[in-house]
């Protein structure tokens, strides 16, 4: 019996997602949808539409306001998902709690960014709907309709963060916000990078040794950019011969995570070491831990590494 067209499957990347040859896709993790509420710790959240016709949104978190100081300004944190571009949400449990618990321990306030993802829309769709929410974000500095950020932001202090593809998407908007202006004055203080999601098409590090984990992310990348010029194009590859300087990263301050046991880590180390040598004036640190695996601070956040990166993105915040 011939088999249904519907379940033909063209790329097969458990236990995260199927994309179906009729281009349709399973995503197989974290489709819950959890509801913005107030948590025992005081922290509000509440979900906001920044392109509506585009489907842009976002859910904002709010700490506890200091009853002897309840107009003390706060940092601006604004988030990126990972997930390949293609799966999970702003407003699933992973970083619904994630966000929580950044905004209680650092006392920022945090804008977790759902941008359009594969296999709906190709990039740069979700790129533009980034630096769209960022300029969103900047548009409050004048006052604009969201009371959290306009009455209780401080917009001299806001840093951009994310986790896989959303570490790539924090590169992307840097260097954006280096050629660009983000809006009304305002400019990136920081940059977060959580085991960023770079490729090129030649192997590097543990990718020589573990090609068919390299030949699933540079698919990836392929499959949700079809007009890229590869995998050596600059936002995937922010080294590759011939693409942009580091140098013209629009922020004051990077920290770099990256993971032992990750195939990704040895471009998180390139990325380093250029950054520290492109001329850029800024400061970088890097943070790596030891025999753990990719974004395993997210699905394991009570383990020692894990509480390790949090003070170190608290301190980087304040």
């Amino acid at each position: 019996m011939a088999s249904n067209a519907t379940d033909e499957i063209a790329f097969d990347f458990r236990p995260y997602f199927i994309l179906y040859k009729d281009g349709h896709v399973d995503r197989l993790t974290e489709n819950d949808f959890v509801p913005p509420s107030l948590n025992p710790e005081g922290v509000s959240s509440k979900d906001v539409a920044i392109i509506p016709e585009l489907g842009v949104s976002a859910r904002l978190f709010l700490p506890k306001l200091d009853a002897g100081d309840p107009h003390r300004k706060l940092p601006i944190l604004v988030y990126f998902h990972g997930g390949g571009f293609c799966f999970v949400s702003a407003f699933c449990s992973l970083f619904h709690g994630y966000l929580t618990s950044i905004v209680t321990e650092a006392n920022v306030i945090a804008v977790s960014v759902d941008f359009r993802r594969f296999t709906e829309h190709t990039l740069p769709a979700a790129y533009d709907d980034c630096w769209a929410a960022l300029q969103w974000v900047a548009s409050h500095s004048a006052g604009e309709a969201e009371p959290w950020l306009s009455e209780h932001g401080d917009f001299d202090r806001i840093t951009i963060i994310g986790d896989s593809a959303g570490g790539n998407i924090v590169h992307n908007m840097a260097m954006r916000a280096g050629r660009e202006e983000v809006g009304r004055g305002v400019k990136l203080d920081g940059a977060i990078f959580g085991h960023p999601y770079f490729c090129g098409a030649e192997a590097v590090g543990d990718e020589v040794k573990y090609p068919e984990k390299k030949a699933q992310g540079d698919y990836i990348w392929m499959l949700t950019n079809p007009t890229t010029v590869g995998l050596d194009d600059p936002q995937i590859n922010p080294i590759a011969v011939g693409g942009p300087s580091l140098s013209g990263l629009g922020c004051a301050r990077v920290l770099l995570c990256v993971a032992g046991n990750d195939i990704l880590r040895d471009r998180g180390l390139l990325y380093y070491e250029r950054l520290r040598s492109s001329g850029w004036k800024g400061t970088v640190e890097l943070l790596e831990s030891e025999g753990e695996e990719h974004v395993f601070h997210l699905y394991n956040p009570t383990r020692e590494n894990a509480r390790i990166i949090m003070p170190h993105i608290v301190s980087f915040l304040n």
